[in-house]
């Protein structure tokens, strides 16, 4: 896999990414939701997320929020050099396309936090607003101080506990219940494809040694007899 075909891959992912935000971002008003094909486990809810992936924060205030987008400006840095080293020392193709997936993930997240607040006017939830794009009056924050978008909402089981359950009794109980973007999507496939490769992968070596070991040894024996 050539330096072109990842970089066209990267730039779908990021894409479809962005697509989807500004478009989430300029047609809903904060907490909006749809419910996609009219089921009630697959939603469109728009959230904004100060912090990390999946709806977590990295702390409270600015210098917590610097510190994240920093933190990923140094991860995509080192991600770029990274799949650079992969593509020259000929890794597998899915092992590249893993880190491509987290790369455009890792890079749409950042886009967000660093110049979201510049472009956009504030989603307010106590006045139901939809957002414009470039607003006259300027975005809702300074560079590197905006927020994620998030919209995916998967609330696959949504039910109450049992009464005789300990602790949680009574509880409402969600599963799935953080909202996320098709940022965090890219990443979780590209972790999640990269720990079932590369435990295939490993499994394969370890035959191959094996073939490898057992072979050497009929030879030491045919030596030998001879």
């Amino acid at each position: 896999m050539n330096n072109r075909n990842v970089a066209l891959l990267i730039l779908l992912l990021l894409a479809i990414d962005q697509a989807i935000k500004i478009y989430v971002k300029t047609h809903f008003y904060y907490g909006e939701e749809y419910y996609i094909f009219g089921l009630d486990w697959f939603r469109l809810h728009f959230l904004e997320n100060p912090g990390m992936a999946w709806g977590f924060k990295f702390g409270e205030g600015y210098l917590a929020k610097l510190v994240l987008i920093l933190f990923r400006f140094v991860a995509v840095i080192w991600g770029t050099f990274y799949i650079k080293k992969m593509i020259c020392e000929g890794y597998a193709k899915i092992f590249i396309i893993c880190a491509a997936f987290i790369y455009a993930g890792a890079l749409g997240n950042l886009i967000d936090g660093a110049f979201y607040g510049l472009i956009f006017e504030k989603s307010d939830p106590a006045v139901q607003n939809v957002a414009e794009i470039f607003p006259s009056g300027g975005g809702y924050a300074g560079f590197l101080n905006g927020n994620v978008v998030d919209m995916w909402f998967l609330p696959i089981i949504d039910t109450r506990l049992p009464e005789w359950l300990p602790f949680w009794g009574g509880n409402q109980f969600t599963f799935f219940d953080p909202v996320f973007n098709t940022a965090d999507v890219w990443i979780s496939t590209g972790v999640i494809l990269l720990l079932i490769f590369q435990n295939k992968h490993n499994k394969d070596q370890k035959i191959s040694n094996k073939k490898k070991l057992k072979y050497t040894e009929g030879n030491r024996k045919i030596i030998n007899n001879d």
